[in-house]
């Protein structure tokens, strides 16, 4: 099942190379896409029309192309992150165009997407758009948080971004001096406070260098063996937090390394690969994950 062609996959790509031709100045004809992309003509302009409105094209005699003041604007790391998001349904059609011309906007540094499933935010736009506005303004803020052991008041704390992890939304802030991860969904009784805060380069950095919500914690390095039955998958895409490929294998497959906090940041991963992806060191990890599949069978 893993090596079937997933259809996310295939949006994302083709919505990669039409923001990376837009991105150049090229002009886009959509009944010469539906060719190309093997898609009706229905596709491409749903494509042009509505997952990619946050460009706000141009159209000039049945062709597309991005206005002046975007032009050259992205990078590749840009191009792949909006084509993801671009992609996706899970998010409320109005909020997720707020979010994609965010950002588009360099000047806006508060979101930060990783990975590329979103969860449905109905009903919570309000207190998301509020957060936000929050980190841009550099405002502290308030909020009840619920815990397994119950509810906790949060005060005065420093929003830095709003991260999407494996399609659940958190906030990243500073609570005294400490990085710490909060759970959107868990938030309660948002309040905005009229104080406001200088960021601390050092936590901006560190922000920008995470590649999960696992923050302030030590982090152990894995080394994963990639079978070639999977590998462009891996090559195409970042689908470990923070993957390096450390070597190409003769037989097409690949070596990675990632840091992780937690068994939890690769073991699903790990177990939706399968019999693909092998877990190489620290072995201990590769023993944990055995004995949950022999656990899961009944076997243990």
């Amino acid at each position: 099942m893993a090596a079937q062609t997933d259809p996310q996959e295939t949006i994302a790509y083709r919505l990669s190379e039409l923001l990376r031709r837009l991105n150049e100045g090229q002009k886009l004809d959509p009944h010469a896409l539906t060719q190309e992309f093997g898609v009706n003509l229905r596709t491409v302009q749903r494509d042009l029309n509505e997952r990619l409105a946050f460009l706000e094209l141009e159209k000039h005699n049945g062709h597309y192309r991005i206005s002046g003041p975007r032009l050259g604007l992205l990078t590749q790391q840009d191009v792949e992150r909006f084509a993801s998001v671009a992609g996706l349904q899970g998010l409320h059609p109005r909020l997720g165009s707020e979010l994609l011309k965010d950002l588009l906007d360099s000047r806006l540094q508060s979101l930060q997407i990783r990975g590329h499933h979103y969860e449905d935010l109905s009903g919570r736009e309000d207190s998301f758009r509020q957060l936000k506005q929050a980190i841009e303004q550099r405002q502290t803020v308030s909020f009840r948080y619920q815990k397994p052991e119950g509810e906790k008041i949060v005060s005065a704390l420093q929003p830095y971004k709003l991260v999407n992890h494996n399609g659940i939304w958190y906030l990243a802030a500073s609570d005294a001096g400490a990085i710490k991860s909060y759970t959107f969904t868990k938030i309660s009784g948002l309040l905005v406070e009229d104080s406001r805060f200088e960021p601390d380069p050092a936590v901006v950095a560190q922000l920008q260098q995470e590649d999960s919500i696992w923050l302030n914690f030590r982090k152990t390095e894995v080394v994963l063996k990639i079978g070639s039955a999977v590998a462009d998958y891996f090559r195409r895409r970042k689908l470990v937090d923070g993957q390096k490929i450390e070597k190409e294998l003769a037989d097409g497959g690949l070596l990675l390394s990632c840091l992780i906090a937690h068994p939890n940041q690769i073991l699903p991963t790990v177990r939706y690969w399968l019999p693909n992806v092998r877990i190489i060191s620290p072995e201990g990890l590769q023993g944990e994950l055995e004995q949950q599949l022999q656990a899961y069978l009944g076997l243990a």
